[in-house]
């Protein structure tokens, strides 16, 4: 199941038949929390995968394909562990099996970054701004591409406020982090690429756990806000440290699951970005307050100033007391909005539409609790 030996379209089987597959995806990011899901959402019998998995990771990647390959029914041959990275010239791939990939491959989903917001500057650029630029070599180099499936974020828009379209993006109002910045140089370098293949820009918002079950792999942004309530319900949501102006655009990961599975096969996607996004968030003070009223059935009493909030939570002494890093506190202070008219059409025959987050956080709310009492 390795790069060793990968099983193509046009070889012969174990019973001595011809294998052949439908559609051929090359995959970047693999075992990461959203590529794996989209690759179980994606199985199928007709399908094949080239997971491009850092030597890292290829035990946990082998034991997560052996997951799938059980729960869907497809043949575990079909998920071919192909050992590389994206910062290496040809993603690090052989020669040998680089030609295999190349002649077979029919969508590629470029999810490789490097997430976080602390992140230093050169390992950013390498991996997510070098990175995708290797992945577009690569991607010109297919034969029989029918689809370049790009997962960028709605962070992209960096300092910008207001309304943010899903038809723009230059512009030089900075960012507040390398991660932004180093994404918006890279989706830039994939915008190019509209005019020579057929491309698909996804730009997800912050993705939280599973509305269904709660699960998830990371717990910043808004959970933040859920361990910091839950230390002391009681009496911690008397005092709303959101804010009626500022909306913060939170998107479960089932949801974004589905929504790129779907339109990486809908012809209408090919050439548009698509802002995965919640088009009625929630403020950060109604956030707060729903958080509040399922940890303890009542909502906050005291709303302090904006101003004195962030000043508060920039504080030497909050990150140890809030749980809350200084490098996420602007996220809950800038006026920002995604426009999602493009997503909405296109997702609307699919019968895919984002959940409200006061109908999830419940159940985001009992994964955490869950979780910790192990």
């Amino acid at each position: 199941m390795t790069s060793d030996g990968l099983q193509v379209k046009g070889e012969e089987g174990d019973d001595g038949e011809e294998v052949k597959f439908a559609r051929s995806i090359f995959l970047t990011g693999f075992p990461g929390f959203i590529a794996g899901r989209l690759v179980e959402r994606l199985a199928d019998k007709d399908t094949q995968f080239f997971l491009l998995v850092q030597q890292r990771f290829i035990e946990t990647a082998t034991a997560m394909a052996e997951r799938i390959a059980f729960e869907t029914g497809v043949p575990i041959e079909n998920f071919a562990l192909v050992e590389g990275d994206i910062v290496r010239a040809d993603l690090g791939i052989s020669s040998q099996d680089l030609e295999t990939i190349q002649s077979e491959t029919t969508d590629i989903f470029h999810l490789a970054a490097a997430y976080d917001l602390a992140i230093d500057k050169d390992i950013a650029i390498a991996v997510n701004f070098e990175g995708t630029k290797n992945v577009n070599e690569f991607a010109r180099g297919l034969k029989e591409l029918k689809r370049y499936n790009y997962v960028s974020t709605c962070y992209v828009a960096g300092r910008r406020k207001g309304e943010i379209l899903e038809t723009e993006l230059e512009h030089k109002e900075g960012f507040r982090n390398f991660y932004e910045e180093t994404k918006y140089l890279a989706e830039s370098e994939v915008e190019k690429l509209k005019n020579e293949l057929p491309v698909t820009i996804f730009r997800p918002s912050v993705v939280v756990g599973d509305s269904r079950t709660g699960e998830t792999a990371k717990y910043d942004g808004i959970y933040y806000l859920i361990q910091y309530l839950r230390k002391w319900p009681a009496a911690l949501r008397m005092i709303n440290v959101g804010n009626k102006r500022v909306r913060l655009n939170l998107v479960p990961v089932d949801f974004v699951t589905e929504a790129i599975a779907a339109l990486s096969a809908d012809e209408r996607a090919v050439g548009k970005t698509i802002a995965l996004a919640d088009p009625a968030p929630l403020s950060t003070a109604e956030l707060f307050d729903a958080i509040a009223k399922e940890l303890t059935g009542k909502g906050s009493l005291i709303h302090p100033p904006e101003k004195l909030v962030e000043w508060s939570l920039l504080t030497p002494m909050s990150p140890p007391l809030t749980g809350l890093p200084h490098h996420g506190v602007p996220y809950f202070f800038l006026s920002q909005t995604y426009d999602t008219r493009i997503a909405d059409e296109l997702l609307a025959p699919h019968g895919i539409k984002c959940p409200n987050f006061r109908d999830y956080v419940g159940t985001l709310i009992s994964f955490v609790k869950k979780q910790q009492n192990l």
